[in-house]
């Protein structure tokens, strides 16, 4: 997921061009709202590099310290602009300004000093690249148009009438829910590997904007009608950041809702209000802006101002509200170090449902890092959940 970039500067600037009248004043808040707004549903096209290879010798990186490269677990490098790609394991040593991990493989490209771009991508390419675990190409006809997707048959000898629907967060790729494929196909799932609208490989957007799961969810429905014609008579969800928002407006609102049996939420954006005003703090934006922002995304007229042609209620995102609505079994995963999507709503959830919901909370893991922090936890804790359905 790319937030980096979300806020900046201009919605300070916006908010006090206008502040010099009363009428400047309104138009300079609904010029911050609405700049605030865009940045949230615009996808990211640009995704900068954020570390720096000091060296390389051996088995052993040299990188410069950042908040994500002294968190102890396994973790990947895009290179070149993202055209290469490496593993980075345990932390060997640091000191103030340096850290030197494990180089576990250079898997595609050439590792060299200079920038380069952190990630959770262990797996960095389609599953019979990345894995070595055979795959099968699918295409998903969504109402916008055909969607690439991959299919991971379950392991021989299964019957593959369960199968896992599995959905990346905003602004990232397919690659991200690969960590969940070998834990499925050990329990006998198929796992089914999709995107949405707006992602590089599939279907812009009528308005090329995100509209926080409230209809990507459409795209993610045409998956499960796709296993469903195949043959999967129970369907888990998985989703990531925003693609577990995404999950549970399909669970929300899909007819073949009865076949899925289970959802698991990681680092899930469980209440978009709850997020943008953790990022209006981070940025110290008034909290005013994001109550702007979200009338503008919410109304019809104002479609114009935020980028959007259908209004954004962004109330049906709150599901720590919605709770009650809620029947299916939820593995909630969280990290308190989740500095993108913070963790009070799935905390508040886990204590509003306890009927329904595992909660499983990390410490010092990042956003969607949680595999990546302690790999065995997290593939146990999914493994009892998925054979406990």
């Amino acid at each position: 997921m790319t937030w980096r970039r979300w806020l900046t500067r201009p919605i300070l600037t916006a908010t006090a061009a206008g502040a010099g009248t009363l009428l400047g004043a309104a138009g300079g808040s609904v010029a911050a709202g609405a700049y605030f707004a865009r940045r949230l549903l615009t996808p990211d096209e640009d995704q900068p590099d954020d570390v720096v290879v000091l060296a390389h010798a051996g088995r052993e990186l040299s990188l410069g310290v950042t908040s994500e490269t002294i968190v102890p677990g396994r973790y990947g490098l895009w290179l070149d602009g993202g055209a290469g790609h490496a593993r980075v394991g345990r932390i060997l040593r640091r000191d103030a300004v340096s850290v030197t991990r494990e180089l576990v493989a250079v898997d595609r490209g050439r590792l060299h000093p200079g920038p380069a771009r952190w990630n959770q991508y262990w797996f960095w390419d389609r599953p019979r690249v990345s894995m070595g675990i055979p795959d099968e190409d699918a295409v998903i006809l969504t109402e916008l148009g055909p969607a690439p997707a991959w299919i991971v048959p379950s392991g021989p000898g299964s019957a593959a009438e369960t199968w896992a629907v599995l959905v990346h967060g905003r602004g990232a790729r397919k690659e991200e829910t690969l960590r969940a494929v070998p834990v499925l196909r050990r329990a006998g799932i198929t796992s089914l590997v999709v995107g949405y609208r707006n992602d590089p490989d599939a279907p812009r957007g009528p308005d090329g904007r995100y509209s926080l799961g409230l209809a990507e969810w459409r795209d993610v429905d045409a998956a499960l009608r796709y296993a469903v014609r195949r043959g999967a008579r129970r369907v888990v969800l998985f989703g990531w950041s925003m693609g577990g928002a995404i999950a549970l407006q399909v669970l929300d609102n899909s007819v073949l809702a009865d076949r899925i049996c289970g959802v698991v939420l990681d680092s899930a954006v469980l209440d978009w209000t709850a997020v943008m005003r953790h990022h209006a703090r981070l940025q110290r934006v008034p909290e005013w802006v994001v109550r702007v922002a979200s009338a503008l995304m919410g109304m019809s007229r104002a479609g114009g101002l935020v980028g959007v042609r259908e209004p954004i209620d962004i109330a049906r995102t709150d599901w720590v509200g919605r709770s009650g609505e809620l029947d299916r079994p939820l593995l909630v995963i969280h990290s308190d170090g989740d500095d993108f999507v913070p963790i009070g709503p799935a905390v508040e959830l886990a204590r509003r449902r306890p009927d329904i919901v595992r909660f499983e909370r990390w410490e010092a893991a990042g956003h969607c890092r949680e595999w990546n922090h302690d790999t065995d936890r997290w593939e146990r804790v999914v493994t009892e959940f998925v054979t406990s359905l």
